[in-house]
């Protein structure tokens, strides 16, 4: 809708996970060469976790795009499930025949010969669930049992669990200390630092022909910067909703207030509930320095003199309505305390 009007070939900050648009900071480097060590190796087990918006589901398909031939890949992202549903959808994921009735007992039985055939070909499996948090502790245990099948030398199936901070949570639980030591692997995605953010900006703009400069104002930019808090998912919704209101205003830079108008719509606030705590920038101040700082401008030259003559009134009064409550408040006290004998 606003690509011709702001000069892109695409729209840069879609939020489906498009390897193309991939930014690694050094904890994605991290993540996504741990991932592929884990599996070329056979290590088994690894956990990646990182908070919601970080890119982990990105650096998903970025792994699906780079692993080598001879590794057969299960992608699961459907985890409010139990191990028996969880086990019949990577069967039916490897096109595995199922005929007839079919228990948990039958579909592991079934699933470790499919793993010792592969292993005779040399070849790889691995699963990799996404938004493994939401998986049952009973679940994440028979995950551990599932790959008790191995070699004197090498795990034949390798599982990549890649979840929210809950998964690590429920990994250092007493419950699942087994699974814990066999989790070979463990790197966690961090949040972008704030030059991070702007490099991360200017990255996905040189792919669809500009750049910051052309198109933020760099307070507006700031403003992204601190109200994003390093999630590039966040990150896209206020730039994709700044170009939308921009190209409504006719704005070919997006300014601060545009991003105000961005944020209020995100937080549902009044107008009036502007807070600094979610932009950077400071309440209004209403003292009366500020006042007349807004209006002298406004007042012509020939008003002028006429302006600060009510000005110095209006002082006046006041401080004659102070010398008179003083007056009056002594008068009171002198009064209600007697003269000494």
């Amino acid at each position: 809708m606003y690509n011709e009007f702001y000069g892109f070939s695409e729209q840069p900050f879609d939020i489906t996970p498009d390897p193309k648009f991939l930014f690694l900071t050094e904890s994605h480097r991290e993540a996504l060469a741990s991932m592929n060590y884990g599996i070329k190796e056979r290590k088994g087990f690894i956990s990646i976790s990182g908070e919601v918006g970080t890119g982990k589901t990105t650096l998903i398909h970025q792994l699906l795009d780079s692993l080598e031939r001879g590794v057969k890949v299960v992608f699961i992202s459907q985890t409010k499930v139990t191990f028996e549903q969880l086990l019949r959808e990577i069967i039916l994921e490897l096109k595995l025949r199922l005929v007839g009735e079919q228990n948990k007992l039958s579909l592991t039985r079934k699933f470790n010969q499919y793993l010792i055939k592969r292993l005779a070909l040399d070849n790889n499996l691995a699963i990799i669930i996404d938004e493994a948090q939401h998986l049952s502790i009973e679940a994440l245990e028979e995950l551990r049992m599932l790959s008790n099948l191995e070699t004197a030398t090498a795990k034949l199936l390798q599982i990549i669990l890649v979840g929210q901070p809950e998964l690590e949570d429920k990994l250092n639980s007493r419950e699942l200390r087994q699974l814990k030591q066999r989790i070979v692997i463990r790197r966690r995605i961090l949040p972008l630092r704030e030059e991070d953010s702007r490099r991360y900006i200017e990255h996905r703009l040189k792919i669809v022909g500009s750049s910051t400069s052309q198109v933020f104002t760099p307070d507006a930019l700031s403003m992204i910067c601190h109200y994003s808090k390093g999630i590039p998912r966040t990150i896209n919704i206020l730039c994709d909703n700044a170009f939308l209101i921009g190209h409504g205003h006719g704005k070919k830079k997006v300014n601060p207030l545009i991003i105000q108008e961005v944020i209020r719509h995100m937080e549902a606030l009044p107008r009036k509930e502007w807070v600094e705590e979610n932009t950077g920038y400071p309440k209004r101040n209403r003292s009366w320095a500020s006042i007349l700082r807004r209006l002298l401008p406004r007042i012509s030259y020939a008003a002028l003199p006429l302006f600060l003559l009510i000005l110095l009134i209006l002082l006046g009064i006041g401080n004659v309505g102070g010398i008179q409550e003083n007056v009056e408040l002594e008068t009171s006290v002198q009064q209600a305390v007697p003269d000494r004998p």
